[in-house]
C-alpha cells in the first residue's frame, strides 16, 4: 500500500468512529496511515477489503487531512458492508480524484449551496471551506431539503448552523412528522424569494439526479447564470481514473474531468440527469 506511482495503490486506514446518521446514512471516520489530502468536490475510493470499492466525496474538514470523515448511504453490497464496520476495522483509500470547487473564486461573491438527501455529505466539505473564507463574502446562503426528519444528516451540526450570524440557512422536508417544526415541500420551494443579485452570484447544487435538475432549472429560471452555476456530478462513477467509461457526460469522464462542473459545460447533452 501506498506506492504513489501505481494508480491502484491504497492507503492504509483504520475505523475510529462509526456514527448512525439515519437508519440508512452512516459516517465513518478514518485514521489513514499517512494523510489524505484533499479539496472540497473532490473524491476518493474506500475499499472494503474482500467485499470491494466504491467513490465517496469526504464530508469533513480539508485542512484537517489526518482524518477523513465519509457518510455513506446503504445502496448496495459495498455500502451495506461499510455499514457493518467497527473501530478497529481496516479498510483501503486511494485518490483522492478529481476536481474541486473553486473557492478562492467566490470571494466577494454571493453565494448559494443547496444540498439534498445525501448530497449534503459533500456540502458539508464544501461549507466548511466557505465558512474558512466567509468574511470575504458579500452573502453566504444554505437551502437544503430530504423526503422526511428521519432522513437529516449532521442534526446537531445543523443546529449550530442555524445559530451563525454569516448564514441564513432554511432547510425542508418533502413529509414533515410532529417533530417537523420547518418548512415542508421539496427543496425548490425555498428557494423563492432570495434576495441575491442573481446575475453575479454563485450557486453550488448536489443532490439525487432529480433534485439536481429540477434545481437547476429554477436557478436558471431566477436568473443565475449557467456558467456560475456548479454541480457535483458524481453518478455512475467506478474505476476513478477514467477506464470504465461508466461516468461519461458526452466527451467527458465525471471522474477526471470532474466530477464538479459548471451547468454551461455540460447542458448540451441529454443524459446528464440519467
Amino acid at each position: 500500500m501506498g506506492n504513489t506511482t501505481n494508480p491502484y495503490s491504497m492507503v492504509r486506514s483504520r475505523v475510529l468512529k462509526v456514527v448512525k446518521e439515519t437508519p440508512t446514512i452512516y459516517t465513518i471516520r478514518l485514521k489513514p496511515d499517512r494523510e489524505v489530502p484533499f479539496d472540497p468536490g473532490q473524491f476518493i475510493q474506500l475499499t472494503v477489503p474482500g467485499v470491494g470499492e466504491a467513490p465517496f466525496t469526504p464530508s469533513s474538514h480539508y485542512r484537517k487531512p489526518e482524518t477523513l470523515d465519509v457518510t455513506v448511504a446503504r445502496v448496495g453490497k459495498v455500502t451495506d458492508r461499510i455499514h457493518q464496520l467497527s473501530p478497529g476495522d481496516e479498510v483501503g483509500i486511494r485518490g483522492p480524484y478529481g476536481n474541486n470547487y473553486p473557492l478562492e473564486d467566490f470571494r466577494d461573491r454571493e453565494v448559494l449551496v443547496v444540498g439534498g438527501g445525501v448530497g449534503f455529505a459533500p456540502m458539508r466539505a464544501v461549507m466548511y471551506g466557505l465558512f474558512d473564507i466567509v468574511s470575504s463574502l458579500a452573502k453566504l446562503l444554505y437551502r437544503g431539503g430530504c423526503r422526511n426528519p428521519s432522513e437529516l444528516v449532521y442534526r446537531e451540526e445543523m443546529s449550530r448552523w442555524f445559530d451563525r450570524d454569516d448564514l441564513n440557512i432554511v432547510l425542508t422536508v418533502d413529509e414533515g412528522d410532529e417533530t417537523w417544526r420547518g418548512p415542508t415541500g421539496v427543496v425548490t420551494t425555498i428557494l423563492e424569494d432570495l434576495s441575491l443579485d442573481f446575475e453575479s452570484a454563485v450557486a453550488i447544487v448536489c443532490g439525487p439526479p432529480i433534485m439536481m435538475k429540477f434545481s437547476t432549472l429554477k436557478l436558471l429560471e431566477m436568473g443565475f447564470s449557467d456558467s456560475n452555476i456548479f454541480l457535483s456530478m458524481e453518478k455512475n462513477m467506478s474505476c476513478a481514473i477514467g477506464q470504465c467509461g461508466h461516468c461519461r457526460i458526452g466527451p467527458y469522464y465525471c471522474c477526471t474531468d470532474g466530477p464538479v462542473f459548471r451547468y454551461s459545460q455540460i447542458k448540451q447533452y441529454p443524459n446528464i440527469w440519467d
